[in-house]
């Protein structure tokens, strides 16, 4: 990899298990040597905004890169931030007025003054050109990776039962109610649904209420390998999210060969190509049919996983880092 910007400033606080997170640790660990902000108040929070100027302030980098979308109100240095989706403002149930009050007063007027907002898909970049009014050569997509260990060679999760895998948060958007409806309408008394996380309330209601509670099971926040091991095993993936910035999960698992079914909006089909199953997110039935047709037709499914395999190779992290780095080049040749 080319020689990044001597010490440039990044923001390593956003590692975690989520989808910024995997992007931070996968994204940074890449880069040249760089100084790191490891310590401080929680990104987002009320603290985060003064503290992290007066470290830029202070440090005086020649660049400073933020993985996420907590840009410093004031920034001395030549600015690089990641958006990776404005679903915080269109979701209603997400968009909270503090959030739409963060996004006025401190990332759009950012984004403004950043030398490069980076995002993850062509999605995302159409709708942070519409929101910000910046040209289009200030926004750039350098996409999302995969790498170790999700292939499809390794052990399997082999609980005893076929199981349809979901990975992914319970916000409204990644439309779990509707997910719920089609599965218990599937014919297949062995199988079971597992997801990641665990149940709220709401969600352990509606499970009851739908009589699928007894075919369902949550698997918490696994490691690396283990969430591989669980893509392995499943019979698919299914991801029927109303909105997706990337749809992260989805990559991951046709890496591993698992077959996928996906929204066909927003960013899914950009990455998934032709290597999935599309459906209408709204409709309970075409996700029933899309998980039905794959359980029953074997060769099906064996194809899919194939092609879902070869079109993974065309997303790394290597790849992403690269794109990361020459825009901060670029930033420090104009510093």
């Amino acid at each position: 990899m080319t020689r990044a910007p001597s010490r440039i400033l990044s923001d390593a606080r956003w590692t975690g298990l989520h989808g910024i997170g995997r992007f931070a640790r996968e994204v940074l660990g890449r880069l040249p040597e760089h100084v790191q902000l490891r310590n401080g108040p929680r990104p987002l929070s009320a603290a985060d905004p003064p503290w992290l100027a007066c470290q830029v302030m202070a440090r005086r980098p020649p660049v400073f890169f933020s993985p996420g979308f907590n840009p410093p109100p004031l920034c001395p240095a030549p600015l690089v931030f990641t958006i990776h989706d404005l679903i915080q403002l269109q979701v209603p149930d997400v968009a909270t007025p503090v959030k739409r009050l963060y996004y006025q007063l401190i990332v759009r007027p950012a984004s403004r003054r950043a030398f490069r907002v980076l995002t993850v898909s062509e999605y995302s970049r159409a709708r942070i050109l519409e929101w910000s009014g910046l040209s289009e050569e200030r926004v750039v997509n350098v996409g999302n990776g995969v790498d170790l260990p999700f292939t499809a060679d390794g052990l399997l999760h082999e609980p005893g039962f076929p199981y349809v895998l979901y990975v992914g948060n319970a916000r409204p958007h990644k439309n779990l109610h509707r997910l719920f409806s089609a599965f218990k309408g599937v014919d297949y008394p062995e199988l079971r649904l597992l997801l990641s996380g665990a149940p709220t309330e709401e969600i352990a209601g509606r499970l009851r209420e739908l009589g699928i509670d007894n075919r369902t099971g949550f698997f918490g926040a696994p490691s690396d390998d283990a969430l591989a091991r669980l893509y392995r095993g499943a019979q698919l993936l299914v991801m029927p999210s109303l909105i997706e910035g990337f749809g992260l999960p989805a990559l991951e698992a046709m890496a591993c060969g698992t077959p996928v079914v996906v929204s066909r909006g927003t960013a899914l089909p950009e990455v998934v190509g032709e290597a999935g199953l599309f459906v209408d997110p709204l409709d309970i039935q075409d996700i029933q049919r899309a998980i039905e047709r794959l359980l029953a037709d074997r060769e099906l499914r064996t194809s899919i996983g194939q092609r879902g395999v070869e079109r993974s190779r065309q997303f790394s992290w290597a790849r992403v880092a690269a794109k990361v780095n020459t825009v901060l080049e670029e930033a420090a040749g104009c510093g």
